[in-house]
């Protein structure tokens, strides 16, 4: 089994697969940039805590990896965001040679109360990766950019009304199933978990304390009701 990489990092990004609320200014399944590596020295409890949680986890979730995946990478890279300013967060995205990515900030590995919570939060983003949602999301986004450009251009729309036009279809494209696919994460997150010797129904009270986003319109997230029911069933289920 090869080892996740594990790294303290400054980061510059855009996209996020949020396990908070939603931040406006970022927008979701964009590759990230690696600004510089930092030696991960003088470590808290809570940073030594999550490299024991990831460790634990990397077998299990790149045996999930392989066997529900056909040719997919599963060499799951981790990196921790260490800047001060950073809220608490989580995404998983695709480096340039299409390895999976998985940042946490520094803020929520330390909000985190306990192994399970930061467990579970990991299980999350490996299975947004092995659903395959980035791609799935680029999907729906294309098609989404292209249907509106098409219809503005049918109306008579002049090319910076297409432009806008496609840019608005592409964030409905983006959002489309965006509630869905987080549930679905939920879903193999919790077994994902469990199998890693963590307990989800532990770990999924971290949702019970962060702000809820509701049932928005176009909203990236869904509620914290649906997310803590899901795992609970499939919990049960287990």
């Amino acid at each position: 089994m090869r080892k996740f990489a594990m790294a303290i990092v400054a980061l510059a990004f855009s996209g996020c697969v949020s396990t908070s609320s939603p931040d406006p200014k970022q927008t979701s399944h964009q590759k990230i940039t690696t600004a510089s590596v930092l030696p991960p020295v003088n470590q808290s409890g809570s940073e030594r805590s999550f490299m024991e949680v990831v460790h634990q986890m990397e077998p299990i979730a790149e045996r999930e990896c392989r066997a529900r995946t056909r040719g997919e990478n599963c060499n799951f890279k981790i990196v921790v965001d260490n800047r001060p300013d950073r809220r608490p967060n989580a995404h998983q995205t695709l480096d340039k040679h299409g390895r999976p990515v998985i940042t946490f900030s520094l803020s929520l590995i330390k909000e985190a109360r306990n192994q399970h919570e930061l467990a579970s939060i990991l299980g999350h983003e490996v299975a947004h990766h092995i659903l395959g949602h980035i791609a799935k999301t680029s999907e729906t986004a294309l098609e989404g950019a292209v249907n509106g450009g098409l219809l503005a251009a049918d109306l008579g729309a002049g090319a910076a009304d297409v432009k806008r036009a496609q840019s608005r279809g592409k964030f409905i494209g983006e959002r489309q199933f965006s509630k869905k696919f987080e549930l679905e994460a939920d879903a193999l997150g919790t077994i994902i978990t469990a199998r890693s010797g963590y307990d989800p129904l532990i770990g999924v009270m971290y949702f019970t304390r962060i702000p809820d986003p509701g049932n928005r319109y176009l909203g990236s997230h869904p509620p914290n009701a649906k997310r803590i029911a899901i795992v609970r069933r499939t919990a049960a289920n287990l």
